[in-house]
Parts: C-alpha cells; sequence; structure tokens
C-alpha cells in the first residue's frame, strides 16, 4: 500500500511558476507508475501526466506539454511537477496518484493511490 501527500500548490500570477511535490510512503516507491491529474471547479478530473516506473518514460497531456516537467526521486519518494508558464486555465486542485498497472496510463479508474491534492490558482 500506499500513501501519497503533495504540496507546493499556491496563488501565483499568469506566466509564473510552481514546483508541487508528492512524497510516497512505503518501500517500493520505484515500483509504481506515478500520475498527476487536477481536477478544475465543475469539471471532471483530467490526466495531465505520468512518469513510468521502469523506463522513466513521461507522457504528457497536449494542454500542458512543453510547460511543465514530471520528475521522480526513489531514493527520496518523491514525485514533483514542475510547472512553468502557468495559465489561468491550470488553476485546479492537482492530485498526485499510484498504480502498477502499464495500460491506460491516462485513466483515472488505472490509479489504486491517490493524494489529498494540492490547490493551485493562477491570477490574471
Amino acid at each position: 500500500q500506499v500513501q501519497l501527500a503533495e504540496s507546493g500548490g499556491g496563488l501565483v500570477q499568469v506566466g509564473g511558476s510552481l514546483r508541487l511535490s508528492c512524497a510516497a510512503s512505503g518501500r517500493t516507491f520505484s515500483s509504481y507508475n506515478m500520475g498527476w491529474f487536477r481536477q478544475a471547479p465543475g469539471k471532471e478530473r483530467e490526466f495531465v501526466v505520468t512518469i513510468r516506473r521502469s523506463t522513466g518514460r513521461t507522457y504528457y497531456s497536449d494542454s500542458v506539454n512543453g510547460r511543465f516537467t514530471i520528475s521522480r526521486d526513489n531514493v527520496k519518494n518523491t514525485v514533483y511537477l514542475q510547472m512553468n508558464a502557468l495559465k489561468p486555465e491550470d488553476t485546479a486542485v492537482y492530485f498526485c496518484a499510484a498504480t502498477q498497472w502499464d495500460y491506460s496510463y491516462s485513466q483515472v479508474p488505472t490509479y489504486d493511490y491517490w493524494g489529498q491534492g494540492t490547490r493551485v490558482t493562477v491570477s490574471s
């Protein structure tokens, strides 16, 4: 079992940057594919990015590709989301998630473990 805790959210102006962190408990962090999702008010939770457990390969949604960067530190049991060039439409609660499934990485039901979320607000 994995417990996840996000941090690093806050209020930022358009064009600014934030770095989110997700700390995971447990000794098997490296065996999990990690993902970031977000949920804006009144909208469904949507996929942002994933980083694979074995290859470190990353997959981004079109809306953040080129602006956001995911990374992981398997020693610190932490996954990061560096967000640059933030836009008002990036405003949402950001969740990290973990799964040992290797398919359907952009789908919410694929992920077994979720953090409580951290709020990001981008002001114009």
